[in-house]
């Protein structure tokens, strides 16, 4: 019979001892591959773990920020359906005030008495006073007294009849023959002139 490395003895088999040792060195290896695959699995776990872990936080995040933007959303609702009975409140009120406003101006309207007639302005009394021309101004505006508003109308009567308002200049009076004893020999003369040397020939 061939030798493989064992020796029959009996009825029993009895290793040779160097066949042993590769056995143990065989299992050593086996033990220490088993521990290199269990290391690298390990290693390949731990990353995919903390993925995971990782993936777990980011979803739990999300979910704390989904609640909080829930109630936020709840709590702005609230506040929203709170304001909406005060805001109508106040347009109730303020349509309330608005009515008692117009109220109040129709029944003012109504008290008010009617307007007074504004009573004419009296004329001054040094106007009103009847003034004597003398002989020069009555060829002009007549002998008779009268006031100083009806002296210069008919004045302007006068002026007007006979043309003697200057085309050009509008505020410049054309002396005709009786004007011109009235003005003292001037041929022309202002409107404001004239009222002072009219003045003049007035007691």
């Amino acid at each position: 019979m061939p030798y493989f490395g064992a020796q029959h003895v009996g009825a029993g088999i009895r290793i040779h001892p160097t066949f042993e040792v590769r056995m143990a060195a065989k299992r050593k290896a086996k033990k220490k591959a088993k521990k290199r695959t269990a290391k690298r699995r390990t290693a390949k776990r731990k990353p995919a773990r903390r993925k995971k872990a990782a993936k777990r936080k980011t979803a739990k995040r999300k979910t704390a920020k989904r609640k909080t933007a829930k109630r936020k959303k709840a709590t702005k609702r609230k506040k929203a359906t709170k304001r909406k009975p005060a805001r109508r409140k106040k347009a109730v009120k303020r349509k309330k005030t608005a009515k008692r406003k117009t109220a109040k101006r129709k029944k003012a309207a109504k008290r008010k008495p009617a307007k007074k007639k504004k009573a004419k302005r009296k004329p001054n009394a040094a106007f009103m006073r009847p003034v004597q021309p003398d002989s020069l101004l009555a060829d002009v505006v007549g002998s008779t007294p009268i006031p100083r508003t009806e002296l210069t109308k008919k004045l302007w009567a006068y002026i007007r009849r006979k043309g003697l308002q200057d085309s050009q200049n509008r505020r410049m009076i054309n002396a005709d023959a009786a004007l011109k004893k009235v003005f003292g020999g001037k041929a022309q003369v202002s409107m404001f002139e004239m009222t002072k040397l009219v003045s003049r020939h007035v007691r």
